[in-house]
C-alpha cells in the first residue's frame, strides 16, 4: 500500500497520517491574555486639566484612561487602570498585582522621586514595570532628576504627554508576550 502524499509514508508503515500542529501560545501570551496590566496612578493625577495645563496638560485623567483602553484594546490587552493620592494604597496594589496582573505601567506622580517602598513593592511583584510621566521629568526641578521607580522599570517614557501611556501599552505588549 502506497502512502498518500504529504502523510510521508504514513499509510504504508501502518501508522495514521499526521495532522498539523496547533501553535498554542505560550505561558507567558496566555498570561497576558488573562491578566490585564496594572496602569498605577500617584498623587495629584486626578487633578490632571486643571493643575498647571502648561506642564501637564488639558486631558483629564478620565481622558487619559479612555485613550488607554482604547490603545489597550487595539493591542489586545486588558487594563486595570486606578489612581490613588495615598502611597500605601499604590503599595497595595503594587503588591497585587503579583498575582493579578501580566504587568505593571506606573506614573507614580512625585512619590517616584520619594518612595523606597513603592520601590520595595515593585521589586517583589517580579512583573514587567515601565515608568511614565507627563512632562520631561529632566528638564524640570534637580530634585526631580532622581527616580526610585526607575531602578525597577524595564523602561521610562516621559515627556511626551498622555501619548507616555499609550506608547507603554505598546513596550508592554512585547514584555509579556
Amino acid at each position: 500500500m502506497q502512502g498518500l502524499p504529504g502523510n510521508g509514508g504514513a499509510m504504508r508503515r501502518g501508522r495514521k497520517p499526521s495532522r498539523p500542529r496547533l501553535k498554542l501560545p505560550t505561558f507567558q501570551t496566555f498570561l497576558a491574555m488573562v491578566k490585564p496590566v496594572f496602569v498605577l496612578n500617584g498623587p495629584n493625577l486626578n487633578m490632571l486639566g486643571t493643575r498647571e495645563p502648561e506642564i501637564y496638560g488639558r486631558d483629564t485623567l478620565d481622558d487619559v484612561r479612555k485613550r488607554a483602553e482604547a490603545r489597550a484594546k487595539a493591542l489586545g490587552l486588558a487594563i486595570d487602570f486606578r489612581q490613588s493620592n495615598h502611597e500605601g494604597e499604590l503599595i497595595g496594589w503594587i503588591q497585587e498585582a503579583r498575582g493579578a496582573a501580566s504587568g505593571i505601567i506606573l506614573n507614580a506622580g512625585s512619590l517616584t522621586h520619594t518612595s523606597i517602598g513603592i520601590l520595595d513593592a515593585l521589586s517583589a511583584a517580579e512583573l514587567p514595570v515601565i515608568e511614565v510621566h507627563l512632562s520631561n521629568i529632566f528638564r524640570r526641578e534637580a530634585f526631580r532628576h532622581h527616580s526610585y521607580v526607575s531602578l525597577a522599570a524595564k523602561g521610562v517614557i516621559c515627556g511626551l504627554g498622555v501619548q507616555g501611556y499609550e506608547l507603554a501599552l505598546e513596550a508592554m505588549t512585547k514584555l509579556v508576550a
